[in-house]
């Protein structure tokens, strides 16, 4: 490799584990297949930013998403990029049976697959326009794809057929095996086994509508990995001190004008979107969806999350809000739903601008500027069970704008 070249993350993460520098961050075995990586939560009370966060700091430090001194720490979003490139790279897979995340320095254990090749051309960027559930398999188990191939054109070939596509009828039959622990009836065995019961989820797009006064003003889909930026206008040239070099896409609430309103309100919702000239990141990661408001103005929201369904939740400004809960979706509301035991798991999101929500003293389609967000790995999985009435939320592969009324 040239001097100054930019490694690629496998031969830095393998830097990192060598150089002894973080605690935990150590290999697994001797052969140096596997290595284990820290994995602490922020929540316990044990936590050290400094010590904890340290490898999630220095990932983003190494890929420019962060500058210390000039931009504001944040280790649930150093710690959800380093896990979204993990889960999205061909050079790693998790070791589910390793895990040790309940013990006082928890851990998870990831494989380093032999067959990729660190100065590998590169691969053509893959669009997340489905969910992928891959057959974990522990490298110890039956039928584990042999790591030794010497040709790289065989290896690429045999990674592309595992990720084949299932048809829908076989998706759903490995799903419900791995959501209920049971064998759908009158059918024959999965031919794929799951070791591990947890989905990965892929699919980080989003479908967003912004409404004024309950008519749609826009609809977007949202197909960055980063998520996307509701704001007002454009993040300003050299501002980056505020959002970092981001990909997310940017979503500029349209003019009033672009919409039937009576000149009160238009007047009303022109004074509003002055204050939320730095709007509000929203994204979804492998464990949930969260959002963080950069507004002056007051940002307020309602989601299976939301700690209240009869008063206001609002949300702090510079703070990150998880309003969905991935793992609980799957595991918990989505298995119940497949059992018989609860109702169809909700995913939908509302955000209202300016304005206390919910408010029972005023509905929905009187408040000034809200947004509709709708995760569509949520939209895909429930279609595929045909559970509830999914109505027009059908996920679509291309961003789309529209200014229909509702």
């Amino acid at each position: 490799m040239e001097p100054g070249a930019k490694m690629h993350m496998k031969e830095w993460l393998i830097a990192q584990i060598e150089s002894g520098k973080y605690a935990g961050l150590c290999w697994e075995d001797e052969d140096k297949t596997m290595f284990r990586i820290p994995w602490k939560h922020a929540a316990k009370k044990d936590y050290r930013q400094t010590a904890d966060a340290a490898l999630f700091k220095a990932w983003a430090v190494y890929k420019g998403k962060y500058r210390e001194g000039r931009d504001k720490a944040d280790p649930t979003m150093w710690k959800t990029r380093l896990r979204c490139a993990l889960n999205k790279s061909t050079d790693f897979q998790e070791v589910p049976e390793r895990n040790q995340l309940d013990i006082t320095e928890p851990y998870k254990v990831y494989l380093i697959q032999h067959g990729s090749m660190p100065n590998r051309p590169a691969e053509p960027p893959q669009t997340n326009e489905q969910v992928i559930i891959p057959a974990k398999r522990s490298p110890r188990s039956p039928g584990f794809p042999d790591k030794q191939l010497h040709n790289q054109k065989e290896s690429f070939k045999a990674k592309k057929e595992e990720e084949k596509p299932l048809t829908d009828n076989l998706l759903r039959e490995h799903m419900y095996c791995e959501l209920t622990g049971q064998k759908p009836q009158n059918q024959s065995p999965a031919p794929v086994t799951f070791i591990s019961p947890a989905l990965t989820i892929s699919d980080f797009r989003m479908q967003v509508t912004l409404l004024y006064h309950g008519q749609r003003a826009m609809k977007v889909t949202t197909t960055s990995p980063d998520g996307c930026f509701i704001m007002q206008g454009i993040v300003p040239l050299g501002n980056e001190r505020i959002y970092g070099p981001c990909t997310a896409q940017q979503l500029s609430f349209p003019s009033p004008s672009s919409i039937s309103l009576p000149p009160v309100l238009a007047e009303a919702m022109n004074r509003l979107l002055c204050h939320l000239e730095r709007g509000v990141l929203l994204w979804v990661a492998p464990d949930g969806v969260f959002i963080k408001r950069f507004c002056q103005g007051r940002v307020y929201w309602n989601g299976p999350m939301a700690k209240h369904t009869d008063r206001p939740n609002k949300l702090d400004r510079e703070k990150t809000f998880k309003l969905l809960d991935i793992p609980t979706f799957l595991n918990g509301k989505l298995q119940s739903c497949l059992h018989g035991k609860g109702p169809t798991p909700s995913y939908e999101i509302e955000l209202c601008f300016g304005e206390e929500y919910p408010d029972p003293n005023e509905p929905k389609t009187r408040k000034l500027i809200m947004a509709q967000v709708v995760p569509l790995f949520a939209v895909e999985l429930l279609q595929r069970f045909n559970l509830g009435e999914i109505e027009e939320k059908r996920p679509t592969r291309t961003s789309n704008t529209d200014g229909e009324k509702m």
